[in-house]
């Protein structure tokens, strides 16, 4: 470093550095001699560098020679900033680059904050007494299962059971009958209960299949059904165009004529440990309202597993020559069998004319269908204009109003007009009258103090009538809401489909155990629930000892408990005055059904969900197979030319 007089004589030295090799005689670099004759005396030389100064001074400088004289200068700041490929302002340039810059600082404080605050996670809401009801009553028809059981099947105390059913028949239409369901605490096979509850499961599918879904079900149920559709296309000629003969019955259990032979009543025996003759009743002429409700079984289930073109297609084609088989062997099933006319009595078979038809115009879009069952004729005979004291009670025995409410849904959706709106007009004043019947405000049926109406008039077993309006009362508020319609009429009188949802509840509520004796009617729902079911299987340990026929006596009247619990059925239910006795040889209290929980079922799923989500019904998967009722007119004729 240098002083300050240093650095002000080494300025000197450099400017009489430049003036001499700009002035001097060898301005190329040359030496620069001086000789004595040249020499001047001191005034001259001074006079001379001063006139010399004044030269050097006077002539301006250029940029290099400034710069060595007075250093680096300060250069004025650019208006504009070289991007190299764009150039930009340089104001702007820098307040974009402060503004990201600002940005990037706010988001980097935020996402701290935000990975700081301790965080707050919505539970997932439990699901509603429905769906959980929901869940049990499905498996109560994996207890029921009659065959070589899948491995899934997940009731622990169930084997595989009669596998020798329908074998060795000599001469028989049918293969073998291994397969469907057991009807309730007995080993026997119904077809005619089998098939309506079959006929239910589809339907509150098509209905609500986003439900099941939602609850996890859906595939469940799908195999539940076909469990029993396949068991059904056994029991006639499946693949033939017209058959003779139909398998109505698996079983026996008729003791009224003081026989000991062994039978599925006089037993009591786990079904796994059956060894006795399980005898096969067939219908060759007069069994009309079993297989139009078998046509209705396997025509609903083809809806169901649509998208399952060959199974579908397989099932149509069952359920259409069951029908007709219906159809030109008139009669009524149970007319000619004891055993049938005592169990599942059957009162009349025009209604499942209506009812088995119907689901065949839906899986087939068949107009033929549609016009049979909408003359005014068929309407008549099954009652539909009769009224009585049973007129609206949906049940096993009578489809009338189920039918006439599966038929209103054609006129609220398709509205399809004349020939037919007439008497869907009919079914659908029908349908808006029979819901009246079910509010409390008129006096159609009577009702127990706790609330449970007695559909039935008293008799035993109502749980499963009421089960069965419940669905009826709320796939009809479903409909209206989903037509845009916010109610209908009783005489004067406007009711909102809240009403409707209302009564199902009440009657669904009074099940699960909002009832004087606080009991739980579903098995395994709640705390407190029947423990002695009218069941065999439930009611005989497994524990790999075989009790023959009269061995098992010792568990039907045995005062504990079941030893298995088959969770998820509903039994037959409280007498008239809300009385119920956990009694196990009395089935009239604590057995239950297929039918039955088949219904059930329907309600649960019909009524699950969030209340804000209630009254999704899928408008649309009922109608794939129907073509529209009003052809596209034909396009018109070319121009004409000469």
């Amino acid at each position: 470093f240098l002083s300050h007089s240093q650095t002000n004589s080494l300025s000197d030295l450099i400017f009489d550095s430049l003036i001499f090799a700009m002035y001097g005689r060898d301005p190329w670099g040359g030496p620069l001699e001086i000789h004595a004759t040249d020499s001047a005396t001191d005034d001259d030389r001074s006079r001379n560098l001063n006139d010399i100064d004044r030269a050097a001074l006077s002539r301006p400088l250029d940029e290099t020679q400034q710069s060595w004289l007075l250093g680096p200068t300060e250069q004025k700041k650019k208006k504009y900033v070289d991007l190299g490929c764009i150039i930009v302002s340089r104001k702007i340039f820098v307040w974009t680059v402060g503004t990201i810059v600002a940005a990037a600082l706010l988001a980097g404080f935020i996402t701290l904050i935000v990975k700081t605050v301790p965080r707050h996670h919505r539970k997932t809401p439990p699901p509603d007494n429905y769906t959980v009801a929901l869940h049990k009553a499905l498996k109560f028809f994996n207890a029921q299962k009659s065959g070589k059981l899948p491995r899934h099947n997940n009731v622990s105390w169930r084997g595989n059971s009669g596998l020798q059913d329908g074998k060795g028949d000599s001469g028989s239409f049918y293969k073998d009958l291994v397969g469907g369901y057991y009807d309730a605490g007995d080993a026997i096979k119904f077809n005619f209960p089998m098939a309506y509850a079959m006929t239910m499961l589809s339907w509150s599918v098509i209905e609500y299949s986003a439900k099941y879904e939602a609850a996890g079900e859906l595939v469940h149920v799908k195999e539940l059904i076909k469990w029993g559709t396949d068991y059904f296309l056994k029991t006639f000629n499946s693949t033939a165009d017209s058959i003779d003969d139909l398998v109505s019955q698996v079983g026996s259990g008729n003791t009224d004529d003081g026989s000991t032979d062994p039978n599925d009543h006089y037993c009591w025996m786990r079904p796994e440990d059956m060894d006795y003759k399980r005898p096969v009743t067939t219908c060759n002429g007069g069994c009309s309202d079993l297989a139009a409700e078998m046509a209705a079984a396997l025509a609903s289930a083809s809806i169901v597993f649509k998208d399952n073109r060959e199974y579908s297609k397989k099932l149509v084609h069952g359920a259409k020559t069951v029908y007709q088989f219906g159809r030109t062997r008139r009669g009524r099933y149970s007319a000619g069998t004891a055993e049938s006319a005592k169990f599942y009595n059957s009162s009349m078979y025009w209604d499942e004319f209506i009812w088995g038809g119907a689901w065949l115009y839906y899986a087939t879009g068949n107009v033929t269908y549609l016009d049979l069952i909408t003359k005014p004729t068929m309407a008549k005979h099954a009652g539909a204009f009769w009224g009585g004291p049973y007129y609206g009670v949906f049940s096993w025995d009578n489809k009338l109003a189920g039918a006439q409410l599966l038929l209103s849904r054609l006129r609220l959706f398709l509205s399809p007009g004349y020939p037919y709106e007439e008497i869907l007009r009919t079914f659908h004043n029908q349908t808006s009258i029979v819901m009246c019947s079910y509010l409390p405000y008129f006096n159609k049926f009577n009702r127990t103090r706790g609330g449970l109406i007695e559909l039935n008039h008293g008799d035993p077993q109502p749980l499963q009538y009421a089960a069965n309006a419940a669905f009826l009362a709320t796939l009809y508020s479903d409909y209206l809401d989903a037509a845009d319609t916010p109610g209908w009429y009783c005489g004067p009188n406007f009711y909102s489909t809240n009403v409707l949802r209302e009564f199902a509840r009440t009657q669904i509520d009074y099940i699960l155990g909002k009832n004087p004796r606080k009991m739980s009617y579903l098995v395994g729902f709640g705390t407190k629930y029947p423990k002695h079911v009218h069941h065999r299987g439930a009611s005989i340990p497994k524990n790999k000892v075989k009790y023959n026929c009269k061995g098992g006596w010792k568990w039907r009247d045995s005062k504990k408990p079941n030893p298995n619990t088959i969770e998820g059925a509903m039994v037959a239910g409280p007498d008239k005055r809300d009385g119920f006795r956990d009694v196990r040889t009395n089935y009239n209290y604590t057995e239950p059904t297929l039918a039955g929980n088949a219904g059930l079922v329907a309600a649960l799923v019909a009524l699950s969900g969030e209340e804000e989500a209630s009254g999704t019904i899928d408008k649309n998967t009922i109608f794939s197979a129907v073509p529209p009722l009003f052809p596209t007119p034909p396009p018109p004729p070319a121009p004409w030319k000469p």
